[in-house]
């Protein structure tokens, strides 16, 4: 079994990131890399998003300006479901017992996602933190970031704003609608002190839900293609439904299941769930005009 030494626990839960190499095998990582090309070459006979969810949704989403010259596959929706390489990724690898290490021995998985940026594309996400889209009881919850490709300051890396972990918990709701992002306010802050989480392909960035982060569009002529897993330990229980469900949310990648649960005081606003096939749909709204109903405690 992996396992991250002092240092590197103790500077994970500092900053509320880490970022380790070889999160999973030279020859797992070949496979996954040729698993997506695939899917990026599929994505050239598509005009749309296609494939299906086990709540209906499309699991392939493509970026406005997708065309099969220059296609712009951003978004695999549970890969694991229909990718045996991805599945061992996310529940057989180092990547897995790095995770055990910070919030085990008792760990379940969330939810999975690929989110690529390919050359030409202009995805952006905008800041935020996690903790709001997918609230649990606890904050024991962990997103790790395995770097599919080698992530460059030029290719999108993702952007931390260290130690905002043990900050508030900021809202997502701005003016009465659900935008999936911070205020302005808040976003300049964290623009203006950002450090870029980069690496070779196979390193992981751990980070905790409460992280404050974004990343800006690919600027290279390089993909920039993570695949994202969301784990939390046994004890932390949703408390709002899973914006991508999946036919493994709750499996036991670690230890056992316990039937416990572990609450901590905190309150938010309750997020939105997507109506299409990701959150980037929810942030592109923040800057056009109208509003929606206020929800309560805003």
């Amino acid at each position: 079994m992996a396992e991250l030494n002092r240092q590197q626990q103790e500077f994970f839960w500092q900053n509320g990131y880490l970022v380790v190499d070889n999160a999973v095998s030279p020859e797992l990582l070949s496979e996954l890399q040729n698993v997506f090309r695939g899917w990026v070459e599929e994505s050239r006979g598509h005009d749309a998003n296609w494939g299906e969810t086990i709540n209906g949704k499309p699991r392939f989403d493509l970026e406005p300006g997708h065309n099969c010259k220059a296609p712009r596959l951003r978004r695999v929706n549970a890969p694991v479901e229909v990718s045996p390489a991805y599945f061992k990724a996310m529940a057989e690898s180092p990547m897995t017992d790095f995770v055990s290490t910070l919030i085990g021995p008792n760990v379940k998985l969330h939810h999975t996602k690929i989110n690529s940026k390919q050359p030409g594309g202009q995805t952006v996400v905008k800041w935020h933190q996690d903790f709001p889209f997918t609230p649990h009881s606890n904050d024991s919850v962990v997103t790790a970031l395995l770097m599919v490709d080698e992530v460059t300051e030029e290719n999108g890396p993702l952007e931390i704003l260290p130690g905002s972990h043990k900050g508030k918990i900021h809202g997502l709701w701005q003016e009465g609608a659900f935008t999936g992002a911070v205020n302005d306010e808040t976003a300049a802050r964290c623009a203006s002190k950002a450090v870029v989480c980069t690496g070779p392909a196979g390193s992981v960035c751990l980070m905790h839900t409460r992280l404050l982060h974004g990343s800006a569009a690919n600027r290279s002529l390089h993909p920039r293609t993570l695949f994202i897993s969301v784990y939390s330990s046994d004890d932390a229980v949703p408390v709002s439904p899973n914006p991508m469900p999946n036919r493994y949310e709750g499996l036991i990648v670690r230890g056992r299941k316990t039937g416990r649960v572990r609450s901590m005081d905190f309150d938010l606003d309750l997020p939105e769930l997507p109506a299409t096939a990701s959150f980037f749909d929810q942030q592109a709204k923040h800057n056009e005009s109208g509003t929606r109903p206020q929800p309560a405690n805003s």
